[in-house]
This record gives C-alpha cells, sequence and structure tokens, in this order.
C-alpha cells in the first residue's frame, strides 16, 4: 500500500478513535500534499511524498525548538508528538556512522577531492539514500571530509 493510501486508511481510524491529534497531523499532511502538487504541476510519486513527510518533520522540529525558547513547552511537546505521527511514515534514517560510511563511498567513488565536489558528492547521496539522509548531517560530513 502507497504512503499516502496509509495515510488516508490511518485518518479514518484517527477519526473512529477520536484521536484528535492525529486525525489533524495527517490532514495538515495530506493538505501538504496537495500544495506540493500544484507546485511541481503533478501527481507526487512515492519520492515526492517522503520529501513532504521529511520537510513535516523538519518544520515541527524547528518549531518545537522556538517555543522551547520562548517559554511554551506544552506547544513544543505537542510538536514533538506530531513528529511521532509522521515519523511513522517515514522509513528508517541512516545513523552518523551509517552516513559517514556512505559519504566515504561516493567520495571515493567520484574520486572527490575538494570542496569543488561537493555538489556532484551531495547530489549522489541524494539519489541514493533520499529522505533516508539527513541533509545537515550530510552536508557536514561531506564538508569535513572534503577540507
Amino acid at each position: 500500500m502507497l504512503i499516502r493510501e496509509r495515510i488516508l486508511e490511518d485518518i479514518k481510524t484517527a477519526m473512529r478513535a477520536k484521536d484528535e491529534l492525529s486525525r489533524d497531523t495527517l490532514r495538515m499532511m495530506r493538505s501538504d500534499f496537495g500544495k506540493e502538487e500544484l507546485a511541481l504541476g503533478k501527481d507526487l510519486d512515492e519520492d515526492d511524498v517522503m520529501r513532504v513527510l521529511s520537510r513535516g518533520v523538519k518544520t515541527r522540529t524547528d518549531s518545537a525548538t522556538q517555543y522551547e525558547e520562548g517559554g511554551r513547552p506544552e506547544l513544543a511537546e505537542k510538536e514533538r508528538r506530531e513528529i511521532e505521527i509522521i515519523e511513522r511514515y517515514l522509513p528508517k534514517g541512516l545513523s552518523e556512522d551509517e552516513a559517514k560510511a556512505a559519504v566515504a563511498e561516493v567520495i571515493s567513488e567520484l574520486g572527490a577531492s575538494s570542496k569543488k565536489d561537493m555538489g556532484a558528492v551531495m547530489k549522489t547521496l541524494r539519489e541514493r539514500h533520499g529522505a533516508r539522509l539527513d541533509g545537515k548531517l550530510a552536508s557536514r560530513l561531506v564538508a569535513s571530509a572534503l577540507s
């Protein structure tokens, strides 16, 4: 079953269970899918769906941090619970050690040796690992490996 189909089924299940947080979070993601389709001008494939879900996690992580800094721990907790709901649909991310190994492998294959090669390395990493590899982590690892 495709991720979008699972989300639609889970919205119905959340409605029956009167689980407002899950229902609302999944509805927001469904809305984000529609916005992304309009922006791209095409139906989303699974990679596009993963990207939208990953963006949702990133946005909520940033919001939770800002709420904590602003003295609103109850709102930060709500954001973290929304992250848990969204992460059910994302593949397990690469650990830092796995990411280091992936970066080393791509650098070796491409023969990258300087910061000029960073774009090619990052592109190859995105193609191979997609949403499983955190972009900030990959960027940091590639930059330190090529410096």
